[in-house]
């Protein structure tokens, strides 16, 4: 089951839109009423969430606030540690009559026909897939000419920085590339001009280091994307990866620059003895790329004052991220009562519960701008960073063998980014394409990519 998402969904998500405005009233209700028939007991149903202990408190918190408002039917709260648990109990037979499942396992999930489409029974109940989802979530969850799952957040990969150690105020002072506007606030977005100066000044103090990004596939993808290159060679149904393409070789040249200096990133030598974060938490680096799920636990850290802004941009804003959706399973018993439960699950007082963890960024336009989401007076300053990424976060094609493929490549992306001495970028980025080719296109490839390579 190889899908194109990008051909299959533009249909779904246009009557998505053309439904909306049939809507009179489009807010779902606090406590949806049942609109099943009643019976002796009340129905039990089932909702497999997964998640930090905290995110997984709120949900038990949304089912209580379910329960209180009918004795017709009681939801039960299944919680996994994380998204592959989640995946493992679903391909297992194991499905609850609602639950959450990650964007990136939708290939496996709908494989094993797990899942039975929202679309109608969601806009039967008044959900507003007009205005308060933006296309691109609609498109990522769905296939078959269907939305199979409803997004619920959305996870785009920004980066995190030290505000002591870079002092935007202060290197505008001294004349430096900043991203403040001209009315002196600072922007959500930067160049990767002035994100250079940045790493630069923050290494202005002994024993701190600049930046740190993965060296992974995903770590370079939004250097790639901003700068109008492609990681695979087709959207949907990639064959190889695109490295060695010159439009991503281009992005890449001017990423590598920054991200192989020696005197802004942190050695072999101290990530062995320090993560990354730790490292950030410790105040020894200024920069470091995550997702939002961060920010609970940088917030536990009372002498770090960190902020977010957008991943660099070299043409266009870029990024990379995931989603979750909530599904309703095709086997439920009670199709009625799991589409009410997710109707309210996604409704605005629901997410309000989840999103205050600070775990998530509701997919829910309505809510990822209210205070809930926001939260002035709380780190980071400028939250409003993440619903801006949403905007030019893509969403990577669906593929079965994505876990062997990173696999397959790491050692070589790992070595085009930190590989001591000069490097040959033309060699660099051929070979690994071709690597990947035998992940993705096995049949295509007649001889052993290291023969390839030496030719």
């Amino acid at each position: 089951m190889r899908r194109g998402l990008a051909a299959t969904t533009a249909g779904v998500v246009l009557s998505l839109f053309l439904a909306a405005c049939t809507v009179d009233d489009p807010k779902p209700p606090k406590a949806p009423p049942s609109t099943s028939k009643p019976s002796d007991g009340p129905r039990k149903l089932t909702f497999g969430a997964f998640g930090h202990p905290d995110e997984l408190v709120a949900f038990e918190q949304v089912v209580d606030s379910f329960n209180a408002s009918s004795q017709t039917r009681k939801v039960e709260l299944i919680t996994w540690r994380d998204h592959q648990e989640a995946l493992d109990a679903v391909l297992a037979g194991d499905v609850p009559d609602v639950f959450m499942t990650s964007r990136g396992d939708l290939y496996e999930i709908g494989g094993s026909e797990s899942t039975r489409p929202v679309s109608l029974l969601l806009d039967e109940r008044g959900v507003d897939f007009g205005d308060r989802y933006s296309r691109d979530a609609l498109e990522a969850f769905s296939y078959d000419d269907d939305l199979q799952c409803m997004p619920y957040s959305v996870s785009p990969m920004v980066l995190y920085y030290n505000d002591e150690l870079i002092d935007f105020a202060k290197m505008e002072r001294r004349e430096l590339d900043v991203p403040i506007d001209s009315e002196g606030e600072l922007m959500d977005r930067w160049t990767i001009t002035e994100f250079a100066a940045a790493a630069e000044f923050a290494t202005r103090r002994r024993n701190v280091d600049a930046v740190w990004i993965e060296p992974t596939l995903s770590g370079l993808a939004p250097f790639i994307y901003s700068g109008e290159g492609q990681v695979f060679d087709d959207e949907t149904e990639p064959t190889s990866l695109a490295l060695s393409d010159d439009g991503t070789r281009a992005a890449l040249e001017q990423t590598l620059a920054i991200l192989r200096d020696a005197t802004l990133t942190p050695s072999p030598d101290e990530l062995r003895k320090a993560t990354a974060l730790q490292l950030f938490k410790r105040g020894k680096l200024a920069m470091v790329a995550g997702f939002r799920d961060l920010v609970p636990e940088l917030r536990e850290v009372e002498s770090l004052s960190f902020d977010t802004i957008s991943m660099p941009v070299i043409e266009t804003p870029a990024t990379v991220g995931d989603a979750d959706g909530l599904c309703i399973s095709a086997e439920t018993e009670h199709v009625n009562d799991a589409a009410d439960f997710l109707a309210y699950a996604v409704s605005d007082a629901a997410l309000d519960i989840v999103t205050r963890t600070g775990f998530i960024v509701p997919a829910n336009t309505e809510v990822a701008g209210s205070e809930a989401f926001l939260w002035p007076g709380r780190e980071p300053a400028h939250s409003s960073v993440f619903n801006a990424a949403i905007r030019g976060m893509v969403v990577p094609p669906l593929l079965p063998d994505r876990p062997e493929l990173d696999e397959a490549v790491a050692p070589l992306v790992e070595d085009l980014v930190m590989s001591p001495g000069i490097l040959d970028l033309e060699a660099a980025t051929e070979e690994i394409d071709l690597v990947s080719q035998t992940i993705l296109d096995p049949e295509s490839v007649t001889e052993s990519p290291s023969e390839s390579a030496t030719e």
